[in-house]
């Protein structure tokens, strides 16, 4: 198994397109063509003509995916400590039928046990501060808050009336699918993420009491994301992202209104 050039308790199949030295996520950093380590980056940013320069800095800190991680946590410690906090938040359907949509998103940071925050805290820490150095804050923002609104939306539709959902699973999914695309998009051993994928289907759809709704629509989400995040030619990639990125929203709020008008009639 190899491991990162910097970190080396850290196994990763990732190279560097430039130096071709492995590196794990936290040491990836998007580039026109593959990626670089943070030496090429650095490298790269300081012989790069001054008017030509990138404005975003090569940092090692993914600032929102530890923001994410800590908001989770945070309303972890409120459950505790308030079983009505879970009582308002949580996905369940007759409420946002009845106009509490804000438990779409709110239930995506709300957690049923310790090992249920723990492993997806987990996931997000080991497949987030890739994608975040990669796309870059506001993308992965956009791609984490999209899918965990699918998930959530996917769950609204198709789950049980009286279930009560909640859990980060759908955001998680959603990593996990543009993770695949996009490392396909650059040309790098995706295989270990579409096991993990398959792995994560099968206890979904094998253990009890797992929302498989919402990591179905987690996951459906993510790749449609990632794949108008990687594909779209450069000319025109930044226009086309955000209408893209607006459709889905779009498609996931006319979900919502068809859903609740079928609920409520």
């Amino acid at each position: 198994m190899t491991v990162c050039y910097r970190h080396p308790d850290r196994a990763t199949a990732l190279r560097c397109t430039r130096c071709d030295r492995h590196i794990c996520g936290d040491c990836m950093r998007g580039a026109s063509v593959g990626q670089h380590c943070l030496d090429c980056a650095k490298e790269g940013a300081a012989s790069a003509p001054r008017a030509g320069r990138l404005t975003r800095v090569v940092t090692d800190t993914p600032v929102v995916t530890y923001g994410l991680i800590a908001l989770s946590v945070l309303a972890f410690v409120g459950q505790l400590s308030s079983h009505e906090l879970e009582s308002e938040l949580v996905l369940w359907t007759p409420a946002v039928a009845d106009g509490q949509i804000y438990r779409l998103l709110t239930s995506a940071f709300l957690h049923y046990g310790p090992m249920h925050l723990m492993l997806n805290m987990w996931a997000l820490y080991v497949v987030g501060p890739a994608l975040e150095g990669g796309l870059g804050r506001v993308r992965f923002t956009t791609l984490y808050l999209l899918s965990a609104l699918g998930g959530s939306v996917a769950a609204y539709l198709l789950a049980p009336m009286n279930a009560a959902t909640a859990g980060a699973s759908g955001a998680i999914f959603g990593l996990f699918g543009a993770t695949l695309i996009l490392g396909r998009r650059l040309n790098v051993d995706v295989g270990w993420i579409g096991a993990l994928i398959v792995i994560n289907l099968v206890f979904t759809f094998t253990v009890p009491n797992i929302s498989w709704q919402g990591h179905l629509g987690g996951l459906i989400t993510g790749l449609v994301i990632a794949s108008v995040y990687g594909y779209p030619p450069l000319a025109y990639r930044g226009r086309l992202q955000a209408a893209a990125v607006l459709v889905v929203l779009a498609v996931l709020v006319a979900l919502i209104w068809w859903r609740t008008a079928e609920l409520v009639s």
